[in-house]
């Protein structure tokens, strides 16, 4: 075992030990610190924080996109690549007190493959159980890393179901892409009874209590954390208002539509728009045609006392972003979830940007 530090959290007093060989990030999450974050693969900037006092931190490889060398040398870092090898103070630039002290510890499971099936011509809807005891826990809207056998690597994922407690199981919608390595598993080996580690909770991508009207905009896989947050708010407060604004390319892309439909049964001021940005010729569609970002600013007219929640490809969550912002939605309250693959996308239905945020192929 490595030395020990204490690495102290300003401006919220909070204080942690953090072992030379983890991660700032890593040890705050495994004592149930909920730190803002998202890849924790120093892409996607969303724990750069600022270094107050001390100076021994070093870093495992990241995108200079995220934290460039001139940022570097002022003294900012990403927790989730920065290992602290004394005592050092560090300032979080982007973190919510609401949620920083009610994180879940880390846990560590071995989950077996329930089932494993096509919902499009490219997304997979994959049920793992997992033990009864301890129970799994996570909130709505968490991501888990699931190890691919043999490689020693992980692809992060986020649960669609709200909860392992009563079913015992995990459920995620992913995306598979040409030439992605958990992709080609899922695809020619994983089966039914095989076992897959999986570490989690991660991700802040959860529900704040608040009495703001909601508005999500997905794509692709980023249905899974926002079917999860919706699926809770069915639990918790099914009168508050929200819209779900989902982007795909054809007819073809969209899944678990009847669910979404339905949603209204239960959450009576639910209401759900997807949108195709290339419709075939001549199909049976009469919802709305374009990027789910101009569906959202046709839609929407003032969001200033909304929160949001955007989760997709990173083309996506950027657009969304800026959409959202020029309607009036506060900084603070846009949460976001941004999805990157290690391989090509079969589809690509929102405009391109620099490409940032946690692996999952």
């Amino acid at each position: 075992m490595a030395d020990k530090h204490i690495v102290r959290f300003e401006p919220v007093g909070i204080e942690i030990e953090v072992d030379e060989e983890q991660t700032v990030l890593r040890a705050a999450a495994e004592q149930g610190i909920m730190l803002m974050h998202g890849c924790k693969e120093g892409q996607c900037a969303a724990c750069k924080s600022f270094l107050l006092e001390g100076e021994d931190v070093e870093h495992d490889s990241y995108s200079t996109f995220a934290l460039p060398d001139s940022e570097k040398d002022e003294g900012f870092t990403l927790l989730c690549r920065a290992h602290v090898y004394e005592d050092v103070t560090i300032e979080l630039l982007n973190y919510d007190e609401e949620m920083i002290r009610s994180g879940l510890p880390i846990q560590s499971a071995v989950a077996t493959v329930v089932s494993n099936e096509n919902v499009t011509h490219d997304i997979r809807h994959l049920v793992l159980s997992v033990p009864a005891e301890p129970e799994f826990r996570f909130f709505p809207g968490q991501y888990v890393d699931i190890g691919i056998p043999g490689t020693g690597a992980t692809r992060s994922f986020s649960m669609a179901n709200t909860s392992a407690r009563e079913s015992g199981q995990l459920e995620f919608i992913i995306k598979c892409y040409p030439g992605g390595m958990f992709s080609g598993f899922l695809d020619t080996t994983l089966a039914v009874g095989d076992e897959l580690p999986i570490s989690g909770p991660f991700g802040v991508f959860t529900l704040r209590d608040s009495p703001a009207e909601l508005v999500f905009v997905g794509g692709g896989a980023g249905m899974a954390p926002i079917l999860s947050v919706l699926r809770s708010l069915a639990e918790r407060d099914p009168s508050r208002k929200a819209t779900f604004y989902y982007g795909a390319r054809g007819k073809r892309d969209l899944c678990f539509e009847d669910e979404l439909r339905s949603l209204g049964e239960l959450l009576p001021n639910f209401t759900y728009v997807p949108a195709l940005s290339e419709p075939v010729e001549g199909e049976d569609w009469d919802g709305e045609v374009g990027f789910v970002t101009d569906v959202v600013r046709k839609h929407e007219s003032d969001l200033r006392r909304t929160d949001a929640y955007v989760c997709g490809p990173p083309p996506m969550v950027e657009a969304a972003i800026t959409v959202l912002s020029d309607l009036g939605a506060p900084a603070a309250r846009i949460f976001y979830d941004k999805f990157t693959t290690t391989g090509e996308p079969l589809t690509s239905d929102i405009q391109t940007t620099p490409v940032t945020g946690r692996a999952s192929a």
